[in-house]
């Protein structure tokens, strides 16, 4: 990357979406994933990753059909109250995502390490070109 070219959330967005894949998506729900639907399963590692490049907070919301909670979901926000979510479109439309909860960042990530950082690598090699 050179140091004359501003990084824009575009070209961090680009790079994330580029990066996805079955390998990165969440391994109980790996057998799910679709190019059709990139973003599917990819939200907890997408959070970490901007989180990473942006710093902020990292939210979770519940997923609900039905009125059940099926999963949970995971975005950002920076400051002033800005919210990125890269992979609201996951999801169906009887799959209603509500509250969001700021959650403290894990000293270590345990679950989805693998998944997080072939994500981080991928991303932060697009970007660097």
């Amino acid at each position: 990357m050179e140091s004359s070219k501003p990084l824009l959330l575009a070209d961090i967005e680009a790079a994330v979406r580029a990066s996805w894949g079955a390998d990165t998506a969440t391994p109980d729900h790996r057998p799910h994933w679709t190019a059709d639907n990139p973003a599917r399963d990819q939200c907890g590692v997408t959070a970490m990753v901007l989180n990473d490049l942006l710093g902020g907070e990292l939210i979770r919301g519940e997923v609900r059909v039905h009125g059940e909670r099926t999963d949970f979901h995971w975005w950002n926000r920076l400051g002033m109250g800005v919210e990125i979510d890269l992979t609201r479109e996951q999801f169906g439309p009887e799959e209603i995502v509500s509250g969001g909860t700021v959650i403290p960042r894990p000293a270590e990530i345990v679950r989805l390490r693998e998944e997080y950082e072939l994500l981080r690598d991928r991303v932060l090699g697009k970007l660097r070109r």
